[in-house]
């Protein structure tokens, strides 16, 4: 059942019809619940306010798999505004970016030149660029552009998916790297992928163990209460420093948890997306961890004393439109 909802919520991230009648109403149904605006101003100004909660933040200026070479410069464009802001307004903050934004699937090189402009300005203000891992299909180029970069930068890192076979192999890699450790939110083949949560959460926890004992930083990106209380207990186990790791969670999803774990000391980063392209984002959290709907309803369906809420949301709206619209493709 797990992986009919998966498969189900990667399809609907997939439908271009949906995307684009969730960028034209989202932010009217709100949206906002887990996309900080539309602009850098409004992203920025949700970060300030993490900020002064003890929590700091990465920053995603949504959209991916651009095939417009107009459409990647202006992605930079929006991610260069951005590196500008956070140092001049001295937010802590750091910078998370997709390559199929920035051009990976129009050349690898197109993409390169885009890369280099962004890490070389983050790199002279300090800032750290993340470079998230996207589908299977662009993996060994996202490593080769990341390999590349870190012979001329020490301020960029990239991600692991706990959901491919071959993660520990990489990571064993990238032991000099910091790096965020993530489950996995794309459609996979058996053939390079675990399937089931159970192996997927098992090479999660070995491979978050693994890190904490060595010398570089961790992110370790989970909402799972469970997993996130195994690994508290290894660390007093084996006596790991706080300043060693930090967990993350998404915008929107177990604020309250995000903020316990920031005042009993843990260092704890929020990533926040931002931009009209929040569909296929926003399908694939859900793909990912189906409990996180759950969550979600709980938050903006029902109030403190459990009463259903008459305004709209975009949950409800966003799930209950993709069903209507696949039932009306099934009929034709």
């Amino acid at each position: 059942m797990s992986n009919l909802t998966k498969n189900f919520f990667i399809a609907l991230s997939n439908n271009e019809f949906l995307n684009k009648s969730a960028q034209k109403w989202g932010f009217r149904l709100g949206a906002e619940q887990f996309v900080a605006g539309v602009d850098v101003d409004s992203v920025l100004a949700s970060v300030k306010n993490l900020n002064e909660k003890g929590i700091s933040a990465t920053v995603d200026h949504l959209g991916e798999f651009i095939t417009e070479r107009s459409k990647s410069i202006s992605a930079k464009k929006n991610i260069l505004e951005l590196i500008n802001q956070i140092y001049e307004e001295k937010i802590d903050c750091h910078i998370s970016v997709k390559l199929t934004q920035l051009g990976l699937d129009i050349t690898e090189e197109f993409c390169l030149e885009n890369m280099q402009e962004i890490v070389g300005l983050a790199h002279e203000y300090g800032i750290f660029i993340n470079i998230d891992m996207e589908d299977y299909l662009h993996y060994e180029q996202t490593l080769h552009i990341v390999d590349h970069l870190r012979k001329h930068y020490d301020n960029v890192g990239t991600v692991i998916q706990s959901y491919l076979y071959r993660a520990e192999d990489d990571m064993d890699k990238l032991s000099d790297v910091r790096l965020r450790l993530v489950k996995g939110a794309y459609k996979e083949s058996e053939d390079v992928a675990y399937q089931t949560k159970q192996a997927i959460d098992q090479n999660f926890l070995k491979l978050a163990k693994k890190r904490m004992q060595g010398d570089t930083f961790t992110s370790i990106a989970t909402h799972d209460h469970n997993i996130i209380n195994q690994l508290i207990a290894f660390a007093e186990r084996e006596q790991i420093d706080k300043s060693k790791f930090e967990f993350q969670m998404l915008y929107g999803f177990r604020t309250d948890m995000q903020q316990s774990l920031a005042n009993d000391g843990y260092l704890f980063c929020t990533y926040v997306p931002f931009g009209h392209d929040w569909y296929g984002y926003f399908m694939r959290r859900l793909a990912e961890r189906p409990q996180n709907i759950n969550l979600i309803i709980k938050d903006k369906f029902y109030t403190a004393d459990n009463r259903l809420k008459k305004t709209p949301v975009i949950i409800g709206s966003a799930i209950a439109a993709s069903l209507a619209y696949l039932l009306f493709r099934r009929k034709r």
